[in-house]
């Protein structure tokens, strides 16, 4: 096994095990998923994981595609027991994520793949990002500082390093760790201890 499998492998394992106690908390009904944002980071995902492979990725592609299949599973469950409070910029967010993936399709270049998922997936945290302002307690930070952690560890197992391979695992990072700073935040300033 290559140093970039072994690496490939220990995201998905890492992503998966950041995974367990999400779907935990969700059923003990302290995370409210937003069904937006899973469905298009399952989506943006699958997408990325492909042209990340064409691009020459190899194993720091794997983690893409696990997220990808359990973000769908997120938002499954999202419809039943996730966020209710659906307003009409979660709606615009989503109907304008959905509407621009088919450009990429058009590009038939991963390069351009990979620009148009990172931008669009930015605006698949809105919903999730927005709910949690008002309701941080029901989303879970350790699962995305893991998710962050899991696709920084993941750039180690790219073999080929290009902007292709390397800008939406990056973008994840960071959007992430964000997100996980906001939530932290605002659990304080709305219950200081």
């Amino acid at each position: 096994m290559t140093f970039q499998e072994i690496i490939g492998w220990t995201t998905v394992i890492l992503g998966l095990a950041a995974y367990i106690p999400y779907f935990r908390s969700i059923y003990k009904n302290e995370t409210k998923p937003h069904v937006f944002s899973w469905f298009i980071w399952g989506l943006l995902g699958a997408i990325a994981f492909f042209a990340q492979l064409a691009g020459g990725a190899g194993p720091g592609a794997w983690v893409n595609g696990m997220t990808a299949f359990i973000c769908f599973a997120i938002a499954v469950t999202a419809l039943f027991r996730g966020e209710k409070n659906i307003s009409r910029s979660d709606w615009i967010t989503f109907i304008t994520a959905l509407a621009s993936i088919p450009l990429w399709l058009i590009t038939n270049n991963p390069l351009y793949a990979i620009i148009l998922v990172t931008i669009i997936d930015a605006l698949g945290f809105y919903p999730t990002f927005r709910k949690s302002w008002s309701k941080p307690q029901e989303e879970s930070a350790l699962t995305y500082a893991l998710s962050g952690t899991k696709y920084l560890i993941s750039l180690f197992a790219i073999e080929q390093y290009t902007t292709t391979t390397v800008l939406y695992s990056a973008s994840l990072v960071m959007m992430n760790w964000l997100f996980v700073a906001m939530v932290i935040w605002r659990k304080k300033q709305i219950n200081p201890a």
